[in-house]
């Protein structure tokens, strides 16, 4: 048989190809957080603009000089920094000044991502320690709110429960659609659901995870709810509000720090729903998304050895 016809190739695993590759896959991410992006620009309007820009811009910049420096292969092609850029900046109040967000992205490409090897080596979300990185630098700054479209100064809806104010809570509507304080891609849940069911759609994001976060804060702050004499406004509330639909669709499903067997995703999932109920009742932020993830994602590989499945062919020894 002529060697040039000759279709069979004999190779070592893996065997299975995908037409997915890490730009297709981050362009689709992108183009997820797309709604959420339209509403912060709506409602915040040029300061949402100048934070997303600078926190895009800082992303790509860092990664390009950090892997120059290290002489590596430059890879900002692939879309992977615009999408940290992108989800740092909608961790972020609207109000925040430009600089501040560039360092945060900065701190998220470099401390995070490059000198843990690049792209698929970090074991931290990059973004959320970006975030983390600037509510410990900049404490004022990341908890100063302005309302959408007027930018007067406000809290955000956790913030008015946590402290106690005398301020009219948003109506769920609201919370629904994103008139409402906070950061910039945390306010409208609907288009950050529209932005998580096409990722699960085109098959980058495993529904496992977001459906038991979500679930489980929503079953927890029912119970508890029921308890303080709550009615079924309460857990809903506690599911629009803050970032728990831009964590659980976006930070909790990151392919790099979050379990890999579909019984892992679950325990994950549940997890980071606990945590952050547990830090928005008893803690000292109104808010637990962040750091809930960045506490699961340390425990990462535990869950993945602990359900990992069994080998095919092995027979299990007994004692």
């Amino acid at each position: 048989m002529n060697n040039q016809n000759n279709l069979l190739v004999v190779s070592s695993s893996p065997h299975v190809h995908s037409a997915d590759s890490v730009q297709s896959a981050m362009r689709d991410v992108q183009i997820a957080l797309i709604p959420a992006l339209f509403v912060a620009l709506y409602f915040f309007r040029f300061s949402a603009a100048l934070v997303i820009v600078a926190c895009v811009l800082s992303a790509v910049i860092s990664e390009a000089a950090t892997q120059k420096l290290m002489k590596k292969e430059v890879t900002v092609k692939d879309g992977s920094a615009v999408v940290t850029g992108l989800l740092l900046a909608f961790c972020l109040p609207p109000a925040i000044s430009p600089w501040i967000a560039a360092i945060g992205a900065a701190v998220a490409i470099v401390l995070v991502k490059q000198f843990f090897g690049g792209l698929g080596c970090n074991i931290f979300n990059p973004a959320l320690i970006g975030r983390a990185f600037l509510v410990a630098a900049w404490p004022v700054a990341m908890t100063t709110w302005v309302s959408p479209l007027d930018g007067i100064t406000t809290a955000t809806p956790l913030g008015i429960i946590k402290e106690g104010l005398q301020q009219e809570l948003p109506s769920l509507g609201q919370m629904f659609l994103g008139n409402v304080g906070g950061c910039l891609g945390e306010t409208s849940a609907l288009a950050l659901l529209l932005g998580g069911l096409y990722l699960i759609y085109k098959g980058h994001v495993d529904w496992r995870i977001p459906v038991s976060y979500i679930g489980s804060v929503f079953v927890l702050t029912a119970v508890i709810g029921a308890f303080q004499g709550q009615g079924l406004s309460y857990p809903v509330f506690h599911i629009l509000a803050g970032g728990l639909f831009l964590g659980a669709f976006f930070m909790a499903t990151d392919w790099v720090t979050s379990p890999i067997t579909k019984k892992g995703r679950i325990i994950f999932g549940l997890g980071c729903g606990c945590l952050t109920v547990l830090i928005r009742l008893k803690g000292g932020y109104p808010e637990g998304v962040c750091y809930s993830i960045l506490l699961m994602n340390t425990l990462t590989p535990l869950i993945d050895r602990y359900t990992k499945e069994r080998v095919f062919g092995r027979v299990k020894k007994h004692a």
